[in-house]
C-alpha cells in the first residue's frame, strides 16, 4: 500500500507537470486533470471494504451533523435574527473549509503521539482511549471541554437569568466523545464549525456590499430580508464564533481565527480600492459613487486620479499582480491557511507538519480563489449559482483582466477608472480573449495547486491525506 500511494503522488505530478507544459505549447493535451484524479484514485484505493469515492466520504458523518452542530451555536430569542442567520445554512454549499479541517485533523492523527507533543493533548478531548495512555498528560489552558463556558452562567446570561434565550450562555449539546478510530478531537471538530460559521458572515456581508441578487441557486440574504438584516445576522453570526473561538482555550488558536476575521475587513477594503492603481486616500469610490474625505483642517484635499504614469508599464503589472495576490490571500486564504494550522496546533504536531499545514492552506485559498475569479469569465449564472461576469461590472481586476493588461497596455486607463465608461466591460473581455487570460489564470491556479499537494507530503500516507490530494486537485476542475 506505502509503495502505490508513493507510485500515486508520482503519477499526479507527472500529469499535473504535463499538463502545463501542454498548455504552455498552445497544443492539445490528451493527459487531462480529470484523468490525472482518476489515475491516482484507483491507484490509492485501499484494499479494506472501506473504500472512499470522494472526500466526503472520509469524514461524512462529522459533515452530515455539521449544520446541525452550527445550528445548536446560532440559535437565538428572536424567531427573525434565527431565519436570517440560519439562511445560507439551508442551501446546499460546498462547504470546503469545514472539509479541510476535518480531512487534515484525521490526517493529523496517524503521526504517532510522541511526535505530537508540541502542546499537550487535553485530556477532557481524547479521555482513556488506549492510544493515549500512558502518555504524558500535564495541565494545560486548553484542558477544558468546548461545551463549558469561562465565565458563570449567572453572568453570561444577562439581565433575566430566569429566561435563557442564549444557547452560549448555558451547557450545551456535548460534543462526541472521541473516536480512537476516527481520530478527530472534539476540538477540531468544533473548529471545523467555527470556520464555516466565519466564512458565511462573510457571504452575508459582501452579498451586502456587491449588491449581489443570487448565491447558491436562490435569493441572497439582502434581497430576502433587506441590507439591515443580512448586515446584522452577519455581525451575530461573528460575535457566536467569537465564543465557541473563545471556548477551545488555546491562545495561539484564538489568535489565528481571530485575525482570520479582520483578514476578511482588510481584504474588502483592498477589493474597494480595487488595484495599487488607485493610490489617492483623499476620496473613496464605490457603486459608481464618489465621495471627498473631510480633512482635519477642514482644506479641501487635492484631487488625484491615482493613476501612476511615471513608472514603467512591467512594474505597474506587477505590483497590481502582488495586490492582487495579498487581497486574494486576506479574502480566501487566510480563513483556509489559519484553520489549517489551527488544526495543526490542537493535534500537538511538531512546528515542521504545522508549517507545512499552514502553507497547505495558503496555497489551496489562492488556487480556489483564483480558479473561482476565472470561472467568472467562464461558467453561466445556472452553473455556479450567481451571477458570471460579475467581476468587471463591479470594477474589479482580477487575474484574466491583469494578464491582458500587461499584454495590452491600454488597458490600464480602464482598470484605472474600474471599467466604469459605456463599452469598457466589451473592450477588457475581448482583451481576455484575445490575450489568453483564462488559460493564462489557469496556469496559476495549477502552480499553488502542486504547491499544495506539495505540503500535504509531510503528513503520513493515510486514506485521509489521498482525500485532501484529490480535494486539491478537484479544485482546479470544479466547474461552480
Amino acid at each position: 500500500m506505502s509503495s502505490e500511494l508513493r507510485n500515486a503522488s508520482k503519477t499526479l505530478l507527472k500529469l499535473s507537470k504535463k499538463r502545463i507544459i501542454c498548455t504552455l505549447n498552445h497544443r492539445r493535451c490528451h493527459s487531462s486533470f480529470p484523468t490525472a484524479v482518476e489515475t491516482a484514485e484507483k491507484l490509492v484505493q485501499p484494499r479494506s471494504k472501506a473504500t472512499f469515492n470522494d472526500p466526503f466520504s472520509i469524514v461524512s458523518h462529522e459533515m452530515s451533523n455539521l449544520a446541525k452542530n452550527i445550528a445548536s451555536l446560532i440559535g437565538s430569542g428572536h424567531p427573525t435574527l434565527n431565519r436570517v442567520s440560519s439562511y445560507y445554512f439551508e442551501a446546499e454549499g460546498k462547504n470546503v473549509r469545514p472539509l479541510i479541517v476535518l480531512l487534515l485533523s484525521k490526517a493529523l492523527s496517524k503521526i504517532p503521539i510522541e511526535e505530537r507533543n508540541r502542546i499537550p493533548i487535553d485530556k477532557s478531548d481524547v479521555s482513556d482511549q488506549p492510544q493515549y495512555k500512558g502518555t504524558p498528560q500535564a495541565t494545560s489552558i486548553a484542558g477544558n471541554s468546548v461545551d463549558d463556558s469561562i465565565s458563570p452562567l449567572q453572568i453570561l446570561h444577562g439581565i433575566n437569568p430566569r429566561v435563557i434565550l442564549d444557547p452560549l450562555s448555558k451547557p450545551m449539546d456535548k460534543l462526541p466523545q472521541f473516536d480512537s478510530v476516527n481520530g478527530i478531537l472534539p476540538k477540531q471538530r468544533r473548529l471545523a464549525e467555527i470556520v464555516e460559521m466565519i466564512h458565511t458572515a462573510s457571504l452575508l456581508h459582501d452579498d451586502v456590499i456587491d449588491l449581489s441578487d443570487s448565491r447558491r441557486g436562490r435569493p441572497t440574504g439582502n434581497i430576502a430580508f433587506t441590507n439591515k438584516m443580512a448586515v446584522l445576522a452577519g455581525d451575530f453570526l461573528l460575535g457566536r464564533a467569537s465564543v465557541a473561538i473563545a471556548r477551545l482555550r488555546n491562545p495561539e488558536v484564538i489568535e489565528l481565527l481571530s485575525t482570520t476575521i479582520a483578514n476578511l475587513v482588510e481584504g474588502e477594503f483592498m477589493q474597494l480600492k480595487n488595484t495599487v492603481l488607485s493610490n489617492n486616500e483623499s476620496t473613496i469610490s464605490n457603486d459608481g459613487e464618489t465621495k471627498t474625505i473631510p480633512s482635519a483642517t477642514g482644506k479641501v484635499p487635492i484631487q488625484d486620479d491615482g493613476f501612476s504614469v511615471d513608472v514603467d508599464h512591467q512594474t505597474n503589472v506587477d505590483a497590481a499582480f502582488e495586490y492582487y495576490l495579498h487581497k486574494t490571500y486576506l479574502k480566501t486564504a487566510s480563513l483556509m491557511s489559519k484553520s489549517s494550522r489551527a488544526a495543526a496546533v490542537l493535534s500537538g504536531s511538531q512546528d515542521v507538519v504545522i508549517e507545512n499545514c499552514y502553507e497547505f492552506g495558503r496555497n489551496l485559498g489562492l488556487c480556489f480563489q483564483i480558479v473561482d475569479d476565472m470561472l467568472d469569465y467562464t461558467s453561466s449564472d445556472l452553473a455556479i449559482g450567481k451571477p458570471s461576469q460579475a467581476d468587471l461590472k463591479l470594477g474589479l481586476a482580477t487575474a484574466p483582466i491583469l494578464f491582458a493588461w500587461k499584454e495590452k497596455p491600454e488597458l490600464g486607463e480602464l482598470i484605472g477608472r474600474k471599467f466604469k465608461n459605456p463599452g469598457d466591460i466589451e473592450v477588457a473581455r475581448s482583451a481576455v480573449d484575445e490575450f489568453q487570460g483564462v488559460e493564462k489564470t489557469r496556469l496559476m491556479a495549477e502552480g499553488y495547486c502542486l504547491k499544495a499537494l506539495e505540503n500535504l507530503r509531510v503528513l503520513p500516507e493515510s486514506d485521509a491525506r489521498s482525500a485532501l490530494e484529490l480535494l486539491t486537485n478537484s479544485v482546479l476542475t470544479r466547474t461552480k
